[in-house]
């Protein structure tokens, strides 16, 4: 029974299916073989070779050491049938042994996909012509797959192996840069699909335009991958550039009264104007004999040679373009800003012939400009202070309720008169702390156009003392006690919530991060150096591996090491308050030595 069915099956299968013995004839076979090879009778025992002559040369004397362990073996080979056509066909190869486990012989699926290959072939040529090529990003595997034409583009070896880091990089820093991880960020975390125009920097340091469009599959609600095509839009890109150029001279000639026209002979060393020029410049035509006069007469001193050598450098450079910006002198000593564009217009053997363009006075947009940065400034500094008042509420009244919630917790189980009290007056001392950085805060909060009204001199050591009592319990726990070598006579300028909050930070983070194999050891030291004050605030803690994390430290929502309470806000709020007092910092670091951080402050 169990023959009948194998039979049964192999012949009604829809595929072309051939049992071979060793000898190369045929045992059993599908219905659809006998049809493809044009035969309806029963073709058991005829030799499949002969039957088959485009099959593979090789395939006759294939035994069981060719599957090299595998069970299936794929072979695609083109061959030219008796119809003089081209054909393509995909062969999988399984053998058979015999009940004493010997090689038998094989078992032939043949599939034609000419069709299938001419297709991706045409593909393929279209892509390779059009210059595109494809991508893959595997989100489960963290791999990344470019195709030939992409490594094409991007001229990188064939076996070049990029990661995403590499290929983000390719892209030009900057806005490029920019956009392309923005588009790519969006795509994974809402699975949808973007495109966009960027430039990157080849393997062999070219600039070069490409059209980078990406999709995302998403299961389940999560992405696993991101796929998509890159093309090589250079010449076009530097074509539309070009002719919006072109395009832009040509609206420039044609606006309104208010664009000076003008035309410089480099050959006659001759220059001509529309009559617009001089309405421009505040002068009268007739008021000068010739143009190069006028010109003379109106442009600014300080501007008068560059303009000129910027002009004739870029005609003996070869350049095409000309953009400057100048100062003239009206009539009454009012200084004005033109702006200067034009085209530089060549021979056969590139001399250049002469430099035609237009003028346009900018001196309203500067002065807009200027309010506008200005009023920018103002908003920026208002934002900046909003935004350190927000870190340092979440920052700092977190250490101070840790101190307050520590101290209560262990006045709640301390039996001991005496040392209930002595914790009574910690807790009175942790509050009166409180109560002063939420004084300071109130400060911060006050939006002012100049950082200086905040600043205020304050005696270093005063401020030092007055953290290290906010963080008392905590040392005391810890059994730590700083050597503090810092002058009494130190001032230095500063914002009080700033500072309280710097030095709050950088406490806190050596208890925080003290090594488990030995007491903690806090050494801080301050000198004077000109007009500056340097303190080193430095520890035998846990270290930070500078190699790996020394770009990133002060970043936002940067960690280093598991700690529970780590937020990866400190260092970024202390060093932005440091630089909005007009100081530095600085660390060095070493794994398993210990952290000094350098910060340097304005003297009093």
């Amino acid at each position: 029974m169990k023959a009948v069915t194998t039979n049964f099956t192999i012949q009604q299968s829809p595929f072309s299916v051939a049992i071979l013995d060793d000898k190369g004839r045929i045992l059993n076979h599908s219905e659809t073989f006998a049809e493809e090879i044009g035969m309806e009778e029963d073709l058991k025992g005829k030799d499949y070779y002969a039957l088959v002559p485009e099959i593979p040369e090789k395939f006759k004397s294939i035994d069981q050491s060719y599957f090299q362990g595998a069970k299936t073996k794929t072979e695609v080979h083109r061959f030219v049938c008796k119809e003089k056509k081209i054909k393509w066909y995909k062969w999988k190869l399984s053998y058979w042994t015999t009940d004493a486990n010997e090689y038998g012989g094989l078992i032939l699926v043949h599939e034609d996909i000419t069709e299938i290959h001419r297709n991706e072939e045409l593909l393929n040529r279209a892509m390779d012509v059009a210059r595109i090529g494809g991508w893959e990003l595997d989100m489960i595997n963290n791999t990344l797959y470019w195709s030939k034409v992409t490594k094409e583009i991007h001229e990188v070896p064939y076996d070049y192996i990029p990661d995403l880091e590499k290929a983000i990089n390719f892209y030009k820093e900057g806005a490029d840069r920019d956009n392309l991880t923005e588009l790519l960020s969006e795509v994974i975390a809402n699975g949808t699909s973007a495109q966009a125009e960027v430039r990157i920097i080849t393997g062999k340091g070219r600039e070069k335009w490409v059209h980078a469009k990406g999709e995302a599959e998403v299961i389940h609600g999560k992405c696993v991958r991101v796929y998509g095509t890159f093309q090589d839009i250079d010449s076009r890109k530097r074509m539309e550039e070009q002719n919006t150029s072109f395009s832009e001279r040509l609206a420039i000639a044609t606006k309104s009264a208010h664009i000076g026209i003008w035309e410089y002979n480099l050959v006659k060393n001759k220059l001509d104007w529309s009559d617009e020029m001089y309405l421009l410049y505040g002068i009268h035509k007739s008021d000068f004999e010739e143009v190069n006069e006028a010109w003379e007469a109106c442009l600014h001193p300080e501007d008068k040679e560059r303009v000129r050598e910027e002009g004739l450098q870029l005609a003996s450079q070869g350049a095409t373009d000309f953009d400057t910006v100048f100062r003239i002198n009206w009539p009454g000593g009012e200084i004005r800003n033109i702006r200067s564009k034009g085209y530089i217009e060549r021979d056969e053997e590139g001399n250049a012939l002469r430099m035609i363009g237009a003028n346009w006075d900018i001196t309203e947009s500067i002065n807009s400009e200027k309010r506008l940065k200005d009023l920018l400034s103002i908003t920026t500094e208002q934002n900046d202070s909003l935004m350190n008042f927000a870190h340092i509420v979440s920052h700092n009244l977190r250490s101070h309720s840790s101190n307050l919630s520590m101290l209560t917790s262990f006045l709640n189980t301390e039996k001991d008169d005496r040392e209930r009290e002595r914790l009574v007056n910690m807790l009175l001392e942790a509050s009166e702390a409180l109560d002063e950085t939420v004084g300071h805060l109130t400060e911060v909060v006050q939006l002012k156009t100049e950082a200086a009204d905040k600043i205020k001199k304050l005696n270093l050591l005063d401020v030092l003392k007055a953290v290290q009592k906010n963080v008392s319990v905590m040392m005391e726990e810890e059994q730590v006690n700083p050597e503090i070598k810092v002058s009494p006579e130190i001032m230095i300028k500063a914002i009080p919530a700033y500072l309280d909050s710097i030095f709050l930070n950088l406490f806190t983070n050596s208890l925080k991060y003290k090594s488990p194999d030995r007491p903690l050891e806090l050494k801080i030291e301050a000198r004077v150096k000109g007009d500056r004050v340097l303190v080193t605030f430095q520890d035998n803690g846990q270290g930070i591996d500078m190699e790996r994390h020394g770009s990133k430290i002060f970043g936002m929502y940067k960690t280093f090491h598991t700690h529970k309470d780590a937020k990866g806000i400190g260092l970024f709020i202390t060093k932005n308050q440091i630089e909005a007092m007009n100081g530095k910092i600085e660390v060095e670091s070493t794994v398993g030595e210990g952290t000094t951080f350098h910060l340097t402050f304005k003297k009093a």
